[in-house]
């Protein structure tokens, strides 16, 4: 053989090498290591951050579900299908938007039995995801009324389990504050009986 035909295929196998070698570090190695350190150190969050009741998983804390009806603390308004994120891109200027507010906010004041200048924005229109699983603990103590009778406790109990679900602001300063709709529904049903 020839020093040039030589010289191709050493370099050519040194390049295999390499690619063997870095497919091994980057594609398994590094991979399994950052797997591990997830598994270790944020094993609830790296696994999806689900939420169990019963023995079994009931949802996610990341993703909202539809709750209906008097006994439950009402999320957000959204279709919370997971196969079809995304807000209604609805302006400000849109009729069909203005339309949907008014007939949310008047939907809302009787169910809560509020005036309707007493609605927060949390029940009027969706988040940017259409998943979003928190409300503002302003609307939560606005459903505290409703959910009490339902669930015959007092009003009380029912602030009580709202105030204990209330999240802070991230890192303290970072957002608003906020309450996981499905978390205080599990500990209502909890308390309930």
């Amino acid at each position: 053989m020839s020093a040039v035909v030589l010289s191709v295929l050493r370099q050519a196998a040194a390049g295999l090498r390499i690619l063997l070698l870095m497919t091994v570090l980057c594609g398994l190695a590094y991979p399994v290591v950052i797997w591990g350190v997830a598994q270790t150190a944020f094993h609830d969050r790296a696994n999806g951050s689900l939420v169990h009741a019963g023995g079994r998983v009931v949802g996610s804390s990341l993703i909202g579900q539809d709750f209906r009806g008097p006994l439950w603390f009402h999320p957000r308004p959204g279709g919370y299908d997971p196969l079809a994120t995304g807000g209604s891109n609805l302006g400000p200027s849109s009729a069909r938007l203005l339309a949907e507010v008014r007939l949310r906010r008047s939907s809302v004041a009787r169910a809560e039995h509020v005036p309707a200048d007493e609605v927060p924005p949390d029940p009027l229109t969706g988040s940017a995801s259409g998943l979003d699983p928190h409300i503002s603990p302003e609307y939560a103590r606005r459903q505290v009324t409703r959910v009490a009778r339902a669930h015959g406790l007092t009003e009380q109990q029912v602030r009580e389990l709202v105030d204990d679900h209330v999240q802070g602001r991230t890192l303290g300063f970072l957002g608003q504050e906020r309450v996981n709709v499905l978390r205080l529904n599990l500990a209502l049903a909890a308390k309930a009986g």
